[in-house]
């Protein structure tokens, strides 16, 4: 690392960066950085924000360094020093760049676990040292520098593991650009991501990506110039760009011991982007989100601030990867506090998974935890428990408050399934229905809820992780150094959500006119409809596109009506829509297309669980028990309910203006 960072202190088991002190003031509930320290190290920033790295005297470039090393210092200053009561832990630390993150977390946690994984044809979880991920990063990172890399953009495909976490942090400690890529994708949509990303290599976990990319390649309609296969034994064709990862990595590493320096002396900018996300589109439609070093940093930063996270820590990965939600919170914010990540073999091996590793952190979409609360409730009925546990629960609502916990017995049988270590369930993604938060917390499980996007890196609010400070309908407080508002707020104070901040991206890549939609002068414009109370907490009621205007002229939010619908037994899933322009009037009005619980309509219909007729009886008392409690203007008129399965994106969210969607086939 050369002298361009400030050495690493550790003192009583806690981490900190010398720096000096910086003047900070809290204004609405909000850290603002001193001015004073701005002007010091942003006119460095900018003064080198476009010059060439590798044209910079050693001078020049530590003195960028610095500059941004006193850049996140701030952060850290106003931090410690803030006022702010939900601001609870103060360990972060200045971390301007991920090629520092991996390399100052070797040096604090060089022994410790950072990844535990269980290889394939083995029964039990592997463990991987973060000094054993270091220097395999840096000798991937070497052979890719070797192979002319340096400045591409290189894609990373397939399962969690932690090939794919290595070979991210690979490329972004000194490369190029990582392309996070969706592996549930058809080749077709693959080889457009391709095109649009400006795509030089690829870097395949499993052979049926390599395949796929091997062909797009030798078709010779893009820029792809490597395919690069975790599972290769050996390299298949080194003249034509087909290696293998796990040879490269040992040349690098050999590169690296016989003094080739060129990767650990590579150069990063903290403003530079860093990755390229494509949002959940399959066509020409899809828009790359650019991130850099800095905008992962800070949110990672910040996010600590509202929940602690320890090295003892394990996190549990289960999340599509290439997802920014489990790319960010789970394996960089992992990395950065200096916890451990284990990786789930996939969904059907969750329990048995959660039971061998004993993760502490899980971060999840709410229709897992629904999942979740749904076997348990189902179960302990079948046990003729249920009464008595939620009975139980209830008690603890109350005797928590006093620090009572009447529920510590059932809880620990019930959470032994997961492992019996879980300390935090945390929802993103969507809204989590309340009773679900509810229920785990109940048990003594914090299950916060957060909100975010892509473009946010992705995090910009969460429910703080003490009690007092948890709201259940809340996507979360705002985080700190984050400016919201809302523009062109209804009657009900609902508006456009619009954000600012150090999390929010760079742009859409080569994507000036969408870029342009959605920015201006630093303004996010998210496309979430809500709004922000008093104490800066942020509600969400749907997506800007996808409300409908009653014939009333007032606005229906489907996401609304879709959780009251979704706490229904008899609903396993739903989708609200609207046609108010048919021709024939009898069928205008909103929609639900539905998909029943099979299970648990057989529960309650027993032998006319087959009866079609009865079932719609039973859904449509449903429906008139939800109607009841809304307004005229908001009620269901029809009712479709859907044989098949829903069209969804890769990120399992049911697509609304997708024609099949309103239909019953």
């Amino acid at each position: 690392m050369g002298d361009c960072y400030p050495p690493l202190m550790v003192e009583n088991g806690t981490r900190r960066l010398r720096g000096g002190g910086h003047p900070v003031s809290v204004i609405s509930g909000r850290i603002k950085r001193g001015k004073k320290v701005d002007r010091d190290f942003k006119q460095i920033i900018e003064k080198y924000k476009d010059t060439d790295l590798y044209s910079m005297t050693e001078e020049e470039y530590r003195e960028l360094k610095d500059a941004e090393m006193a850049d996140m210092q701030s952060y850290v200053d106003a931090i410690r020093d803030s006022e702010v009561p939900e601001v609870m832990y103060r360990k972060g630390r200045a971390v301007p760049d991920l090629k520092y993150m991996m390399e100052s977390g070797v040096e604090a946690f060089g022994d410790k676990v950072l990844y535990h994984q269980i290889m394939p044809g083995d029964s039990k979880f592997t463990e991987f040292s973060y000094g054993q991920v270091r220097d395999d990063v840096r000798g991937l990172g070497t052979a890719l520098l070797a192979l002319g890399l340096r400045g591409e953009h290189i894609g990373v495909i397939g399962a969690n593991c932690y090939e794919w976490a290595e070979s991210y942090f690979a490329i972004a400690g000194g490369v190029g650009v990582v392309i996070p890529l969706d592996k549930e994708l058809s080749a077709g949509e693959l080889k457009n991501l391709c095109l649009m990303g400006d795509i030089k290599a690829v870097i395949c976990c499993q052979d049926k990506y390599y395949n796929i990319f091997k062909d797009i390649k030798e078709e010779g309609e893009t820029g792809l110039g490597f395919v690069i296969g975790v599972n290769k034994k050996t390299h298949e064709d080194e003249k034509n760009g087909l290696y293998s990862w796990n040879l490269l990595r040992k040349d690098g590493k050999a590169r690296v011991a016989a003094g080739d320096r060129s990767y650990l002396d590579a150069r990063v900018r903290a403003s530079d982007m860093v990755s390229i996300l494509f949002t959940s589109g399959t066509t020409g439609l899809s828009k790359g989100v650019m991130l850099s070093h800095r905008n992962l940093c800070t949110d990672v930063l910040i996010a600590q601030t509202y929940l602690e996270v320890c090295p003892s820590d394990i996190f549990f990965s289960v999340l599509p990867i290439h997802h920014t939600y489990e790319c960010t919170c789970t394996m960089i914010e992992g990395l950065f506090m200096g916890a451990s990540m284990a990786f789930c073999r996939g969904l059907k091996y969750i329990t048995k998974d959660m039971q061998a590793v004993k993760p502490t952190f899980l971060l999840a979409v709410p229709l897992i935890y629904e999942k979740f609360y749904n076997t348990i409730q189902k179960t302990l009925k079948k046990q003729g428990k249920d009464k008595l546990v939620n009975t139980v629960l209830r008690i603890n609502n109350v005797t928590s408050r006093v620090g009572i916990n009447v529920a510590k017995p059932v809880a620990k049988i019930i959470m032994a399934q997961f492992g019996g270590n879980i300390d935090m369930f945390i929802a993103g993604g969507a809204r989590v229905d309340p009773k679900v938060l509810a229920f785990f917390r109940s048990m003594g499980i914090p299950c916060l809820q957060g909100f975010g996007m892509t473009e946010t890196s992705p995090m910009v609010a969460l429910n703080p992780d003490q009690w007092k400070y948890m709201r259940n309908d809340s996507a979360g407080k705002l985080f700190q150094f984050t400016e919201c508002r809302i523009t062109d707020p209804d009657e009900d104070g609902n508006g456009e959500i619009c954000l600012r901040g150090p999390m929010v991206m760079m742009g859409y890549y080569k994507n000036p006119e969408a870029t342009a939609e959605c920015m201006e002068n630093g303004w996010l414009h998210t496309g979430d409809l809500g709004y922000l109370d008093e104490d800066n907490y942020l509600y969400i009621t749907g997506r800007k596109k996808n409300v409908i205007i009653a014939a009333n002229g007032k606005n229906v939010f489907p996401e609304e009506i879709e959780e009251k619908l979704g706490r229904s037994p008899y609903i396993e899933e739903c989708m609200v829509w609207a046609d108010e322009n048919s021709e024939d009037r009898m069928k205008r009005g909103i929609y639900v297309t539905l998909r029943p619980d099979r299970e648990n309509i057989a529960e309650k219909l027993g032998d006319r669980a087959d009866d079609a007729d009865e079932v719609y009886k039973l859904i449509d008392e449903e429906v008139d028990r939800i109607n009841a409690g809304l307004p005229e203007w908001k009620r269901i008129k029809h009712i479709i309910i859907k044989k098949g399965a829903f069209n969804k994106t890769t990120a399992m969210k049911i697509r609304r203006f997708v024609e099949d969607n309103r239909t019953a086939d």
